[in-house]
């Protein structure tokens, strides 16, 4: 996969579409990414030892990583990314400014 955690991330679709964040998980099985403050639900808590009252709570849902493009850290574009091998390691690279990310 192409985004890692740590990157900055802009949403392209959906309800947060333009919206920014951190990818704060991967999860590489379903090819999703958790981003922190977007995709908030509620979720209803029945009563029980932690909440006696029960209520609402929001929940940040992970987004599927075709929704999201990574924003590079140098050119502040959003950009798809490239890879790059030099001396036996391999690096992913902004299609727009040819830098390393």
């Amino acid at each position: 996969m192409k985004i890692k955690k740590g990157d900055k991330v802009k949403i392209t679709t959906g309800k947060d579409k333009g919206r920014e964040g951190v990818v704060e998980r991967v999860y590489q099985k379903s090819k999703k990414v958790l981003i922190t403050g977007v995709n908030i639900y509620k979720k209803h808590i029945k009563k029980n030892e932690k909440m006696p009252q029960g209520g609402t709570v929001e929940v940040p849902r992970p987004l599927d990583v075709a929704k999201v493009s990574l924003i590079c850290p140098k050119c502040k574009k959003i950009t798809r990314v490239g890879y790059e091998i030099i001396k036996n390691k391999k690096y992913r690279v902004c299609k727009k400014c040819k830098s390393k990310i």
